[in-house]
């Protein structure tokens, strides 16, 4: 872990990117926005810096040849898109046991501009009763780091519009590729 924390914050001050926030030592993480491939680099450093080994949510795709290896031993899990409720169910079943589980999920669930987020993250917290820590990375300010915790109540447009004010000035590194924070379940009623 030494090597990792020390490794991570000589990166960070070489390049210049400030770490903001407190990491939290179990739960579950979102981070946005997820406009670049480097974001998942800027979340390593960031985490190892405060000596947190995240569980990192990445599609599947991924996996293969070398870079597999490399995401696993960074704590990647796989994700099949067609199936991502039975990760979710895996998760929470873990995330029920292992208190020093951090979860870390790119809610956008692409690099490009979206109109929804994926709704993992919330069906995740609601299913463990965990909070969500919102994790962030602005290009502009070279900052990574973490907002408030949010209580997920059930409310998905109040829970929503609170993760949306968070985010409102948050660009990413391609502020070009940023999605609004909006659940498909909003437009659907309002409560999940």
């Amino acid at each position: 872990m030494l090597i990792r924390r020390t490794l991570a914050r000589t990166v960070l001050l070489t390049a210049r990117w400030r770490v903001v926030g407190q990491v939290p030592k179990t739960g579950i993480m979102v981070g946005a926005p997820h406009t670049s491939n480097w974001d998942w680099v800027a979340t390593m450093l960031m985490m190892w810096s405060r000596e947190v080994t995240p569980t990192i949510l990445i599609k599947r795709e991924l996996f293969k040849g070398p870079m597999g290896w490399l995401l696993r031993a960074t704590g990647g899990v796989p994700v099949d898109r067609d199936n991502a409720s039975e990760v979710v169910s895996d998760l929470a079943a873990n995330l029920t046991r292992d208190q020093t589980l951090v979860v870390a999920i790119a809610a956008e669930g692409t690099r490009t501009r979206s109109e929804y987020w994926k709704s993992g993250f919330y069906r995740l917290a609601q299913q463990t009763g965990l909070p969500v820590a919102l994790g962030f990375i602005d290009g502009p300010t070279r900052t990574v780091g973490f907002g408030p915790t949010v209580e997920i109540t059930g409310d998905v447009r109040a829970d929503m519009d609170r993760i949306r004010a968070f985010y409102a000035d948050k660009q990413g590194l391609r502020p070009e590729h940023r999605s609004e924070p909006r659940l498909r379940e909003e437009d659907l009623g309002g409560r999940d």
